[in-house]
């Protein structure tokens, strides 16, 4: 069990046995039970939007919001700011890498953080299916295995390095549900991700950073929820 403890532990707020210290390999073994994280976050996010149905739809789409990013203890969210400096720095990948490591917030991280929580929040209002909610953390947290795997980490040293080259197919097994329930969305949600990475890896110099991840996570949540509200549309 102390795998999945591990990508519980890590990826959400949710209580956990103790778990002592993080040895080597560990984090690649949790990786396999990424998506019941997500599940774990999906069924906070459909359960209260069952009871909020009714709610003025504006509120009721703040606290779906509210809700996500305190589920993942804003996590992903603070990759995507940290990252959003960084690779839209115009510098060099070495000097990126260094701006990923400052703990500050320049107007790039102020801006998209900005953009993305106002379109997910406008997103949420349009009142997504709560089977979606449910199942979308876990085909974002499955497809994040996908650039793990595929590129190299930025950096020898740090958590993305010791979390990449995750466990694909125990966690397709496990997020498969969720991506047969929405194809299209997972289809839109991997494509994504993959060129997000592809792009990102470019800016840093060929690898990915646990910033990334977190971007990837928040950009791909964001697609997933795009793509199903512009298909009801």
């Amino acid at each position: 069990m102390r795998p999945l403890w591990l990508a519980i532990g890590f990826l959400t707020i949710f209580p956990v046995p103790p778990l002592g210290r993080v040895e080597e390999g560990e984090m690649k073994a949790a990786s396999a039970f990424y998506p019941v994280a997500g599940y774990l976050i999906g069924g906070v996010l459909a359960l209260l939007a069952w009871l909020l149905a009714g709610w003025p739809e504006g509120l009721r789409g703040a606290l779906l919001l509210a809700a996500w990013l305190a589920c993942t203890g804003m996590l992903h969210l603070d990759g995507l700011l940290d990252a959003a400096d960084a690779l839209f720095a115009m510098r060099s990948p070495a000097k990126r890498l260094r701006i990923l490591d400052d703990v500050h917030l320049g107007s790039f991280a102020f801006g998209v953080g900005v953009v993305v929580l106002l379109l997910k929040w406008q997103l949420l209002v349009a009142n997504p299916s709560p089977w979606l909610l449910l199942c979308l953390p876990a085909i974002v947290r499955f497809t994040l295995l996908l650039p793990m795997n595929l590129f190299p980490a930025a950096r020898p040293e740090g958590l993305g390095a010791r979390s990449r080259e995750g466990r694909v197919l125990p966690a397709l097994l496990l997020a498969s549900p969720a991506m047969l329930a929405f194809p299209w969305v997972a289809l839109a949600v991997v494509a994504a991700m993959l060129l997000l990475a592809y792009w990102a890896a470019g800016r840093l110099g060929g690898g990915l950073s646990g910033d990334v991840y977190g971007m990837l996570v928040e950009l791909g949540e964001l697609v997933g929820l795009l793509w199903f509200v512009g298909l009801l549309h």
